[in-house]
């Protein structure tokens, strides 16, 4: 039971075959209109949301936390009540779209949206059947329906269950994440906030499609793959990769759902549209702790993909995350990087039926190496670089300067949603793949080779130390930070420990980026140092994850040495590493001997 409940202070004013219509009055019971009566034990309410644990529950910009805090009394109904607050446009009279991952304690959230929505005046919910819907499908649905936006139950790429990660997130009515000063008026407002509105109302079954009005509320439960199907398929020519696939140039396929959101989407996609057999998807049904794994698509926690198709000689692999917006490309005997992906999908652009009118621009967030600015250049492209977050792209795409863009963090897409989409970059790549056999480069590792021969090969390594004590971590960014401003760092020489190699540093700053549509500044978005050879060195702290903090450390190096393609990534990158772990003293500041993952450059095996 709440410790403190109140009844809304709205009393209904009705006049003779109108609807009722309500002022603020003194705190006192409702005088129901009829429909509201019809129903059962409801009633408008507005119930304290400080527990005794204030504290640790007031709501933080992190809006991925361990489940037990949303557990917590009145903490999620807490985090609702701001989004809902925060709307640009109000809640009221709006129609929202909700819907998540499927991870553990989703179906008792939707049920606190449904009531809380109502008891906010928000007209219309659209909600995933099971309560199931990609980010990326979410996005799209806010775009088709023009709705006011979007609520997501997801905590991205991050492992689910009862002692991990639940996320709450909204979208903006274009389909994107909500900019900066969205999100920042949401943490005030959930700072400040004594009560939230809801209505009792039965619970909705969301297993069942169909619409159910309830008081002041429309709720509509639908088929969230199918819609998401058609818009790929108003993409890509689904013929022709069909054709491809049972080709005798053919690859064989391997998609890997683990155990998250996309299950479904890849059974209809792989399965009933394309005619692949069972054979061709793997943990494709969604599980609330995602079967015990970590729905992050990488050479560590995707390694049973990786696995199957260097064992079954499969041609062509691929994996997505929990939400389904992140994605992995993985060929037999080759990785492809997130960074050449991108850069591939914009260099094929033209086979993809959805730019038969050419490309606006590309982008790529600083973090991810600078293999699509080679193509960007070639092909007389604008090019962005930006801070690390896809609502960023968003704002160029809404301009219509932005068509292809992606991020080193295994995140992909174009302005056909304002969310980065896994499936989207794997059909883009099965596409690619069918397009390139009819010029006889053959598989993952044929599209690779011709790329580095067009562009040369940017060998790219990211360095993750996940849950990592935030002081220390803190420490680490400070110290360099400190080593950036003395006036002898720039052309100062820096070597290698186990080798004579040394970098001469050209540039060292904090990125900072103003936004060219809204003038808009972001500062603070990581520390790089590029050296006059060209190579890269960056590190930032993640806000990702819900204990400790991640240091993510990006290492890159350009060659247009045929020599060098097919050279092992970790070894060719041995000196720079060894650099940036010298100059950061992150592993005497942190005690952390060696990362949580390692994500490495394309290797042709």
């Amino acid at each position: 039971m709440l410790k403190h409940l109140i009844f809304q202070i709205w009393k209904s004013k009705l006049s003779k075959g109108a609807p009722g219509r309500r002022e603020r009055g003194d705190t006192a019971l409702i005088d129901l209109p009829p429909h509201f009566l019809r129903l059962l034990s409801t009633f408008l309410q507005a119930r304290n949301v400080r527990s005794s644990q204030e504290k640790e529950t007031i709501l933080t910009p992190n809006y991925e936390l361990r489940v037990v805090v949303f557990q917590q009394e009145n903490y999620t109904e807490n985090f609702i009540q701001a989004i809902l607050d925060g709307i640009p446009s109000g809640a009221a009279g709006s129609s929202l779209i909700v819907g998540g991952d499927g991870r553990y304690y989703s179906p008792e959230v939707i049920q606190k949206i449904v009531k809380i929505a109502a008891g906010n005046g928000v007209a219309h919910l659209t909600i995933g059947q099971n309560g199931i819907f990609s980010t990326p499908a979410v996005s799209n649905a806010i775009r088709t329906r023009k709705a006011t936006g979007g609520i997501l139950l997801t905590a991205s790429h991050n492992a689910g269950g009862p002692k991990n990660d639940f996320g709450i997130k909204y979208n903006m009515e274009n389909g994107g994440p909500a900019p900066e000063g969205v999100t920042d008026k949401v943490y005030a407002i959930s700072k400040e906030l004594t009560s939230y509105k809801i209505i009792d109302l039965p619970e909705v079954d969301i297993t069942k499609i169909g619409t159910t009005t309830l008081g002041p509320i429309t709720v509509e439960v639908i088929d969230s793959v199918k819609p998401y199907t058609a818009l790929l398929k108003s993409i890509f020519s689904f013929d022709d990769i069909k054709s491809y696939l049972n080709s005798s140039e053919g690859v064989s396929v391997l998609f890997d759902g683990l155990s998250g959101v996309t299950g479904p989407y890849a059974q209809d996609i792989f399965l009933n549209e394309l005619g692949l057999g069972q054979g061709s998807i793997q943990n494709c049904v969604p599980s609330p702790d995602f079967n015990g794994g970590h729905p992050d698509p990488n050479l560590t926690y995707a390694h049973s993909l990786v696995e199957k198709v260097e064992k079954d000689n499969i041609g062509f692999g691929a994996a997505s995350d929990g939400d389904g917006d992140r994605n992995m490309i993985y060929g037999k005997g080759a990785f492809v990087t997130p960074s050449d992906s991108v850069a591939i999908i914009a260099d094929w652009a033209e086979v993809i039926p959805y730019f038969k009118d050419g490309v606006k621009g590309l982008a790529r967030s600083m973090p991810t190496s600078g293999a699509i600015d080679l193509v960007a250049k070639a092909k007389g492209f604008e090019v962005f670089e930006v801070p690390t977050g896809w609502k960023f792209f968003g704002n160029l795409m809404d301009a219509g300067r932005l068509s292809i863009c992606g991020e080193e963090s295994f995140g992909t897409g174009s302005d056909h949603i304002r969310e980065k989409d896994g499936l989207w970059a794997v059909v883009a790549w099965l596409q690619i793949l069918a397009a390139a056999s009819k010029k006889g480069i053959k598989g993952v590792n044929g599209v690779l080779l011709d790329h580095y021969k067009k562009y040369g090969r940017t060998f790219f390594s990211r360095y993750d130390y996940e849950e990592v004590d935030s002081d220390k971590a803190n420490q680490v960014m400070a110290e360099l930070t400190k080593i950036f401003a003395s006036d002898s760092f720039i052309s100062s020489d820096l070597k290698a420990t186990t080798s004579s190699t040394s970098f001469k540093v050209a540039e060292a700053a904090n990125f900072s980026y103003t936004d060219p549509i809204d003038g808009s500044v972001s500062k603070n978005q990581g520390l790089y140092v590029r050296f006059v050879d060209g190579s890269r060195i960056v590190f930032r702290l993640s806000g990702t994850g819900s204990s400790g903090a991640t240091i993510r450390l990006y290492v890159e190096k350009y060659s247009k040495d045929e020599s060098e393609y097919a050279g092992d990534t970790q070894e060719g990158l041995k000196p720079l590493i060894e650099v940036a772990l010298s100059l950061s003293k992150l592993v005497e500041i942190t005690g952390r001997k060696e990362p949580t993952v390692i994500t490495v450059s394309s290797a042709l095996l």
